[in-house]
Parts: structure tokens; C-alpha cells; sequence
């Protein structure tokens, strides 16, 4: 049993780190003077780091698989499920997606309608962005990717930027983002 809890406590360290930067991140855009390159500039680095976090999260429980304590298909649900309710943020909104490589979704912020569906030829706003944010985030170290899609809830499609990477144990390139609107 303890072996078992090892992974998710230092997945949970590692995601608190995170969401310290996140908070003092936009903090930061909000009380600063800053242009809007420069914002971008910032909310880039924070996104950037938050996959890079969730990366590492997956990376422990991934590891729970190799180290015999869990089946590969048990740590890819773990890891769905820790994904899928990891938020970050000063207002909790910040949350992840996960699609596999042929762009089949793992985790859309908690829309289990979508998740298991093939969003590889979804087309918003002239982009298809799920194929644009796989391959950015197949390249080393991941990328940046714009593209439109509403918020949650609403359904006009707005600017929006995001960051993705490619965490190959799975096969699954995750990624968050942000809107352009809100660093006005």
C-alpha cells in the first residue's frame, strides 16, 4: 500500500509547485504595466510550466507502472483521472487536455462526452486545431499553438493560445491555454 501512495504524493508536490507559479503568474500580468507582448511573453512561460508540471505528475505515475506497483493501463487511468481535475490558477479555471497522437481525446476538463472521441478534424475559427497543437507538441520540448475555441459553456469561438507536449509513455500530447482576451 505504501508503494502505492509514493507516486500520487510526489505528483501532488509537484503539482502545488505549479500552481504556486500559476497564482503569482497572473498576479503578476494583472497588477503590472506591461504590453500585451509582454503579457503573452508571461502567460506563455506560465502555461509552459504548468504542462511541464502535469508532464512530471505523469512521469511519477508512469513510473508506479515500471516499478511493478501498477499495470501500464491502471497508470494511464490514474494519470486521465489526476489530469482531469487538475486545475491551476488564482481562479481554479486553468485546467488540461490529453489527446493521443492520432487524436483520440483522453481529457478534455472533465467533458467525458468528448473524451474516447477523435477530434483530429475538429475545424474552428479556419484552424484545425487539435491537429495543430499534436504537432507542436510532438516537437522537442513541446510548442505554442494559436488557434479559436470558445469557453467553457459559451459557444462563439475566441483567440486562444496554448501550449503542448508530448508525454510519450502514453502517447498522449497534453496542453492548457489561454485566452487572448483575458490579459486585456
Amino acid at each position: 500500500m505504501k508503494q502505492k501512495i509514493i507516486p500520487v504524493i510526489i505528483g501532488v508536490v509537484c503539482l502545488a509547485i505549479g500552481l504556486f507559479a500559476g497564482y503569482y503568474g497572473k498576479d503578476l500580468i494583472n497588477k503590472g504595466k506591461f504590453t500585451t507582448a509582454q503579457k503573452i511573453a508571461i502567460q506563455d512561460a506560465i502555461i509552459k510550466t504548468q504542462v511541464q508540471q502535469a508532464d512530471s505528475m505523469l512521469e511519477t505515475v508512469y513510473e508506479g507502472s515500471l516499478d511493478g506497483i501498477y499495470p501500464l493501463e491502471q497508470a494511464k487511468k490514474l494519470g486521465a483521472d489526476l489530469l482531469r481535475n487538475l486545475r491551476y490558477g488564482d481562479d481554479n479555471q486553468g485546467y488540461f487536455w490529453a489527446d493521443t497522437i492520432d487524436g483520440t481525446n483522453v481529457v478534455l476538463y472533465g467533458r467525458k462526452d468528448v473524451e474516447g472521441t477523435n477530434r483530429l478534424d475538429a475545424y474552428v475559427g479556419g484552424v484545425y486545431h487539435v491537429r495543430e497543437i499534436i504537432k507542436n507538441g510532438q516537437k522537442p520540448g513541446g510548442g505554442f499553438t494559436d488557434y479559436f475555441y470558445p469557453k467553457m459553456d459559451k459557444s462563439e469561438p475566441l483567440p486562444k493560445r496554448g501550449f503542448s507536449l508530448l508525454f510519450e509513455p502514453f502517447g498522449w500530447v497534453l496542453g492548457t491555454g489561454y485566452y487572448i482576451e483575458d490579459l486585456k
